[in-house]
Parts: structure tokens; C-alpha cells; sequence
């Protein structure tokens, strides 16, 4: 009996491991589609640790609150963890949600899931990370990524002031919806091509910022004549800026980078980043539950692309590119301390 105990323990711990979800509350009963008067809202995020899934879960937690919705969410284990978010997707419609928010840890990744979701009557609505294709959702609330990028590049291109970049490149997960489109939109800022000598070297961190540490500090190996950093990410940007610091070439870097959280902005106004371009996962959460509370009412989808919008944040404000200081930032940013 006590080895029959002890394996029915062990196998309730690999199941709770295995999920890859963490778990805000749960419902009985089957799934509820439109128009069925009660939403049931079911959040996905790649992970349940990055200070910006945090918030985006806060927000929609709080909006549900708010709106008289019953509200679960559930995580990746890691950037990256497609059958995590399956997994998760499942346990949503078992619990017998109507809608599902769901950032995609890959744009491919959980399509099949979705496909099942929506085929049962699930509202999916993407939040921050667009499906590919962006059909494959119903509809998608999110930054403009390529955009931010853009502006993040633009930026960097003015800072150096006609000198000629010498460029290393922080991506995030490759195959990553949001990645493709922030590495691309920089580069459009900055009159690149993937091809361009003027690029020396780039790190995949998949959006960790001891990762970005280790991929810089390997690229700095090889050259520091370097006046350029990109970073797809604040916590990468500051992973990237650790390796600088420990080779004393802070001070020849214009680094930005995207998020817009409060410790980002802290980075800009401490000098670590010239500029962040700043997302609002608040408003991408308070849009998506409303959506799911007018579905569960009246049946009626949202559709399309709804673009939440960016801001460049910095204290070197320079001609042609529209910004904000620090101080508006954090009275802006979202996550910790303002």
C-alpha cells in the first residue's frame, strides 16, 4: 500500500509538472459558445514569470472582474513551450470556456489547438503575438511589432548621426511572430538588410536575459568595434548591456530596445538604454475581455487586426522622431514599481 501511495504521488506531481499552466480558477461544465450570456474568459501566456505576461494577466484578470466574467489563466512553462499552451487550451475548454486570450509562444505552434477551440465555438482572440496565418484566429489586439521595431531602429540611425553602424543584433525565439517583425521593422529603421556587412554579428535569447548575457559576451569575443546594439526585448537589452559593461563599452553603445515596462523605463532614465519603445498590455487585456463579454451576450466576434499602439521612450529626445521622456514613462510603464 505505501509503494502503491507513494507511486500515485509521484504520477500527481509529473501531471501537475507536465501541464506547463499555471492555474488563477477553475470551472465545471462543458463549453459555453456565444450568446449563451455568461463569459468565461481563459488567458494563455507564454510564461507566468516575464513582468509583461504578468501584467497583461493582471489586467484581464482585473478587467473580467470588472465586467462580472469568470476569468482562468494559464502559462507556458517557457518562451517557446508550444505543447505547454496546448495543454492549456485543452484544459480551457474543459473547464468550459467561451473565449481564450492567447499570446502564442509561436506563430505555427498551437494551430491545431485553436483550430479545435473555434470549431467548438471558441472565441480565440490573440493578444500581443499574431498567428500565422492571422486568419488563424479570430481576431488579433496587439502592438503594431514591425512598427515598434521601426521605431526602435529609426531611433538608433539618428543617435549615431550619420556615423556608420558596426551592429549586433539581441532576437528573441525564432519562428516568433513578434521577433520576425521587431528584427525586420529595426532594420527598416535603420537602413538595413540581413545582409548588411554593417551587422557583425546577432544572438538568439529566446527573450532571457542571462541567455542575452552569455550571447553577447560570446560576440563580444570575437570583435567590440561595435557603436550598436538591438535588443527584441527590455530583459534581453539588459542581459546585452551586462556583457558591455564587463568589457567597458557602454560608453561607445547606442542600444534600444521594446517593452515599455517600468524597469525598462528606469533603464532609459539610469542611461543603461538610449530609448525603449513602449507597448500597453493593459489596453490589449481590457479590449480582449470586452470582446469576450460582448460574444458571450449577443454571439457577435471581433475581427481583424486592432493595433494597441507604441511610444518611443527617451531622454535624448532628437529631430524627426516623436517621444517621450522617462518621467512620462513611468507614470505610463506597466509592471513593478512606477
Amino acid at each position: 500500500m505505501r509503494q502503491r501511495s507513494l507511486a500515485a504521488l509521484t504520477l500527481a506531481v509529473v501531471l501537475a509538472a507536465t501541464t506547463g499552466c499555471t492555474v488563477e480558477r477553475h470551472w465545471g461544465g462543458n463549453t459555453n459558445t456565444g450568446g449563451s450570456g455568461k463569459a468565461k474568459v481563459g488567458l494563455v501566456t507564454k510564461t507566468d514569470t516575464n513582468p509583461y505576461f504578468v501584467e497583461l494577466r493582471n489586467a484581464a484578470r482585473a478587467a473580467a472582474q470588472a465586467n462580472g466574467a469568470d476569468f482562468s489563466a494559464l502559462a507556458g512553462q517557457f518562451d517557446g513551450d508550444n505543447d505547454g499552451q496546448v495543454r492549456a487550451i485543452e484544459n480551457l475548454r474543459q473547464q468550459g470556456a467561451n473565449t481564450i486570450l492567447i499570446t502564442p509562444s509561436s506563430s505555427t505552434g498551437v494551430l491545431k489547438a485553436i483550430k479545435d477551440a473555434r470549431d467548438a465555438g471558441v472565441l480565440v482572440i490573440a493578444l500581443d503575438t499574431a498567428t500565422e496565418p492571422a486568419d488563424a484566429v479570430d481576431a488579433t489586439f496587439a502592438t503594431d511589432n514591425f512598427a515598434a521595431g521601426e521605431q526602435q531602429g529609426a531611433y538608433v540611425k539618428a543617435a549615431l548621426a550619420g556615423t556608420p553602424p558596426k551592429l549586433l543584433m539581441v532576437d528573441g525565439t525564432a519562428g516568433s511572430t513578434v521577433d520576425t517583425q521587431r528584427h525586420t521593422g529595426f532594420l527598416k529603421g535603420i537602413g538595413l538588410t540581413d545582409g548588411s556587412p554593417e551587422i557583425k554579428g546577432h544572438t538568439a535569447a529566446n527573450g532571457d536575459q542571462s541567455l542575452a548575457q552569455q550571447g553577447m559576451e560570446n560576440l563580444l569575443q570575437r570583435s567590440t568595434d561595435i557603436n550598436a546594439v538591438y535588443s527584441m526585448n527590455e530583459p534581453m537589452g539588459r542581459g546585452a548591456y551586462a556583457a558591455l559593461k564587463a568589457r567597458g563599452l557602454t560608453g561607445q553603445i547606442v542600444m534600444g530596445s521594446i517593452d515599455g515596462g517600468c524597469e525598462g523605463v528606469q533603464n532609459v532614465k539610469n542611461g543603461q538604454f538610449a530609448a525603449t519603445v513602449m507597448q500597453f498590455p493593459k489596453k490589449m487585456a481590457e479590449q480582449g475581455v470586452l470582446a469576450a463579454v460582448e460574444y458571450a451576450k449577443t454571439g457577435k466576434k471581433p475581427a481583424g487586426f486592432v493595433n494597441t499602439g507604441s511610444a518611443v521612450i527617451t531622454d535624448k529626445p532628437l529631430p524627426g522622431i516623436e517621444s517621450h521622456d522617462s518621467a512620462w514613462g513611468l507614470q505610463n510603464c506597466w509592471g513593478g514599481n512606477k
